[in-house]
């Protein structure tokens, strides 16, 4: 049978001391106990390899030094979220970060807005960081929680939402980013450009206006199923009219590079009779064949601004409602000139 686990109630008894006597050295409030007193009790919690419930020990803390990241779990994932190529890569920068500030990272993927503020509560969260939440949702988090918290993309940004109370909408530059892809396509001679999204709101709305700015006339939008399987059945009824562009760009690289498999399958030669350009730059764009062009966005530096903001609320000193970072076209073999 396993052996019984140590409580304090053993290690006081054991001793001849109180519960809080013990719980005192175990937090470090070593005032009001005496050095003997302190040294004992220490020496047996090593004897007896005493284990504290985490949950416990950062619940008695001012400072629990966790950052906590949840992520909605949306139907297009198909609770699959965690291996999105986007949300591993926000994920690997933001515990990158959150080390170097040396505090931990706890992550948790929900459907339910409403479990953020039990889930920040249960564990004396420092910070939240919301990926994949509306605007709706992280609004009426602010009436519920007091600790602050950074948003990804939050729509519309928190200036136009009311003040910004405890949070940071770090949002990157999705107008620009369409843009680029549609300025480059226009210079490249392509005449008809279609932009494939599996909705028309947000930050793929944003993108798409981009990408018409950018463009001009003869950009086309494509809305696609957001279930996997459904959706490779949608490209395949719809070859004949994708065929028709000589230019297509995704709004995130999983479409852009399903989308080249699925081309390449029916014979398009890519990028000889159609260009193909995605977004976000995940690793799986350089190792793809040919290598997938896409507008590139910075996780790191938005991994840096998302704690930089929670540790400036914290202190009580000024953050930005909303911050736009930049990114940037990178071209790779996908994507070149219109075919003669």
């Amino acid at each position: 049978m396993e052996e019984r686990r140590v409580r304090i109630r053993d290690i006081a008894e054991e001793l001849g001391v109180s519960t809080a006597t013990v719980s005192n050295v175990l937090n470090g409030k070593t005032g009001r106990v005496s050095a003997e007193t302190a040294r004992r009790v220490q020496a047996l919690l090593e004897e007896r390899q005493y284990i504290p419930g985490m949950a416990g020990v950062l619940l008695a803390q001012n400072s629990s030094r966790i950052i906590g990241v949840v992520i909605n779990d949306h139907e297009k994932y198909e609770s699959r979220v965690l291996e999105d190529a986007f949300v591993a890569s926000a994920l690997r920068c933001l515990s990158a970060e959150i080390e170097r500030s040396d505090r931990f990272m706890m992550v948790k993927r929900t459907t339910d807005f409403r479990e953020i503020a039990r889930f920040a509560s249960m564990w004396n969260l420092d910070g939240l960081v919301l990926i994949g939440f509306c605007r709706q949702d992280y609004a009426a988090l602010r009436g519920m929680m007091r600790i602050p918290f950074a948003v990804y993309d939050g729509f519309p940004p928190a200036s136009d939402a009311g003040p910004a109370g405890g949070l940071c909408n770090i949002s990157i530059d999705h107008f620009d980013g369409g843009r680029q892809v549609g300025a480059y396509f226009r210079r490249m001679g392509h005449q008809r450009a279609l932009c494939v999204a599996d909705n028309h709101i947000c930050m793929d709305a944003e993108r798409f206006r981009g990408f018409c700015a950018g463009f001009g006339s003869g950009a086309a939008f494509l809305e696609v199923p957001m279930v996997q399987q459904a959706r490779q059945t949608f490209y395949r009824e719809q070859m004949h009219q994708l065929r028709g562009f000589s230019a297509i760009f995704a709004v995130s690289d999983e479409h852009a590079l399903e989308l080249m498999r699925l081309l390449q399958e029916d014979g398009a030669s890519v990028p000889g009779e159609i260009s193909i350009v995605g977004f976000d730059d995940v690793p799986a764009c350089r190792m793809a064949r040919p290598a997938l062009s896409s507008v590139r966005q910075d996780n790191a530096l938005r991994a840096r601004t998302a704690i930089d903001a929670i540790d400036a609320l914290r202190s009580g000193t000024s953050a930005p409602a909303d911050v736009v970072l930049p990114v940037q076209l990178i071209l790779r073999e996908s994507s070149g000139p219109a075919p003669d």
